[in-house]
């Protein structure tokens, strides 16, 4: 916390916030690009679905 008093003094507390948000925002945006670009590969991988949801009728 005493780090991040000489910032707030010499840039103003909106502006570290937004600094430190954007900081962690940043590292689920490289996960959701991630998973953005495996998309195709997983979707060529054959899934093997079984149906449970069936009704049998009498």
């Amino acid at each position: 916390m005493e780090q991040l008093l000489p910032f707030i003094q010499d840039y103003g507390f909106p502006v570290v916030v937004t600094f430190y948000l954007l900081h962690r925002i940043e590292v689920k945006l490289d996960t959701l690009n991630q998973s953005i670009l495996r998309l195709p590969e997983r979707m060529a991988e054959p899934t093997h679905v079984t149906n449970t949801n069936t009704k049998k009728t009498v």
